[in-house]
């Protein structure tokens, strides 16, 4: 809670009659300097130190009956001069009197340069939320004007993508084109998978099987290749190494015992050398110290061989004090503390000889790892061929469904063929030994054909003669041979146009991939690949 807050509390519970009304942070800035003064106010002042009407009653009498009242100066004389024997204080001497002066100056000084320093850090505040404020619209401007930017240019993109897959859908059709001559030669390229030989790949699976049984002959103990070429789960459970099943060799089991044991006893005469030593160590930098003190104290002071007696007897009184603390350490306290902690003396030997098999199992469960992380790479190379057997078989059988379908049709076609030419030659509608030059009003398929070739511009005639036909099918035939002159002129034009479209299409490559295999985009394309 602030200064100002505390005070408008403090008015509040005195009963003061606006502190509704005021708010706290308006005081804040007014108690900066007489923040310490406040701070007693607000814990000091109480309901208690509040004037009842009666007190105020009796002050007015005594102003009003004319005798003197003490205020300030003269009140503080008076308070000087009633001092009692228990509030005695101390007098302080001039010195101690200037340098409490001076330690009140500089920190004076502090607290005014910290209050310039809060004010500068106040005003630098301020700018800095007016930049701020500034910057922020100008980032929603540049943000606008980004957003703005960005959809211009994913238009355009999307724009010149459109444009790319149309002409890469156009050269591939026109591609199509050349690839036939090729299939005509007699040049038939492996369009499936089925089609290609899996040699190579199961070579390089048995040589990548090899090479792991190898591997794992090596890393890990025997027997386990059989167990990385098999696939039988019970070969995947784990083992206790620890195991008599494992470890059924009783003179290694007694060898490694023995070790540890010599281990233990080796380590704990080391830790005995190192206590004896730095026991000794100790005492002599004791003694060191304790010479090195006496002789200052020799210097320094002349001693008479009377003191010197009596120091001899007490040091010599202290040395056996000490003796017999050792000596009740050594028999009573040490043995108990050390049958107590005789435990704690091997286990730096058994964590070290657990931490060298932690260190030996991370190693095998690293090779594990990497021979594990090998065989799923070969299943999932295997799983994903068949994937893809499976799916061309699929498609496969919708082809072969899809064709199946088509010669049902084309059976249903030809029977329907087989069955108008039957109708066809039919006595009743065939042509008579001895045709007439007019055509039968119920041939039917004569007035078709003859309405077919002559056009539905032509006045009707009512006989139709076979001369009239003749006519018709020579003016067709003449039709024809001029629609195919007009058929040979514009397949040289279209090979003409073919051969500038090629041309084009070489330019437009050259100045995509400039003489190299990759495609150089634009740098909007090259921006925004996801589109």
């Amino acid at each position: 809670m602030s200064c100002g807050k505390e005070f408008v509390e403090t008015l509040k519970k005195i009963d003061y009659p606006k502190a509704d009304i005021l708010n706290g942070e308006d005081f804040d800035w007014l108690f900066v300097e007489n923040e310490p003064f406040l701070k007693w106010f607000c814990g000091n002042v109480n309901e208690q130190n509040i004037l009842s009407e009666e007190e105020l009653e009796a002050f007015s009498i005594l102003q009003k009956s004319g005798k003197p009242i003490l205020e300030g100066a003269a009140l503080d004389e008076v308070l000087k001069t009633c001092k009692t024997s228990d509030l005695k204080t101390p007098t302080l001497n001039d010195k101690e009197l200037e340098k409490l002066e001076d330690e009140v100056q500089t920190l004076q000084k502090l607290k005014n340069l910290k209050i310039q320093r809060r004010n500068k850090c106040q005003l630098m505040a301020s700018v800095t939320s007016h930049k701020s404020l500034r910057l922020n619209a100008k980032e929603e401007e540049t943000n606008k004007k980004l957003k703005q930017s960005q959809g211009i240019l994913n238009a355009t993109n999307n724009k010149i993508s459109n444009e790319l897959h149309t002409l890469t859908d156009g050269v591939a059709k026109l591609m199509m084109f050349f690839r036939r001559s090729n299939l005509d030669q007699g040049t038939n390229p492996l369009v499936f998978l089925s089609q290609f030989s899996l040699q190579n790949y199961l070579s390089q699976e048995e040589q990548s099987t090899a090479a792991l049984t190898l591997y794992t002959k090596k890393q890990f103990f025997q027997g386990i290749h059989e167990v990385v070429e098999s696939s039988n789960e019970e070969n995947f459970q784990l083992l206790d190494m620890q195991a008599p099943s494992i470890c059924d060799n009783q003179e290694v089991l007694e060898e490694r015992r023995l070790e540890m044991g010599r281990l233990q006893l080796a380590y704990i005469c080391a830790q005995h050398q190192l206590i004896h030593l730095k026991a000794n160590n100790l005492s002599l930098k004791s003694s060191i110290k304790w010479a090195e003190e006496n002789l200052h104290s020799l210097t320094s002071k002349a001693l008479g061989k009377d003191n010197l007696d009596a120091k001899i007897s007490s040091l010599n009184s202290e040395i056996l004090k000490l003796e017999e603390q050792i000596t009740h350490i050594k028999d009573k306290i040490l043995p108990a503390m050390v049958k107590e902690n005789a435990q704690l003396l091997n286990m730096p030997v058994v964590k070290g000889d657990f931490d060298r098999q932690i260190a030996k199992q991370d190693y095998y469960t690293e090779r594990q790892e990497l021979v594990l992380n090998q065989l799923i790479k070969q299943k999932a190379s295997f799983e994903l061929l068949h994937l893809s057997y499976e799916i061309e078989l699929r498609k496969h059988w919708d082809i072969y469904r899809q064709l199946e379908n088509l010669v049902h049709l084309l059976k249903q076609s030809n029977l329907m063929f087989h069955q108008r030419l039957e109708m066809l030659t039919d006595p009743s509608v065939s042509q008579q030994i001895n045709p007439r030059n007019t055509i039968d009003t119920k041939d039917y398929s004569t007035h078709r054909l003859y309405q077919l070739l002559e056009g539905e511009n032509k006045k009707k005639e009512l006989f139709i003669t076979h001369g009239n036909l003749e006519e018709v099918a020579e003016k067709l035939k003449q039709e024809v041979s001029l629609v195919q002159e007009q058929l040979a002129v514009s397949a040289q034009e279209h090979s003409f146009f073919l051969s500038k479209l090629n041309s084009d299409v070489n330019m437009l490559c050259e100045a995509l991939y400039q003489g190299g295999n990759q495609l150089l985009l634009s740098d909007q394309v090259g921006a925004y690949p996801g589109n």
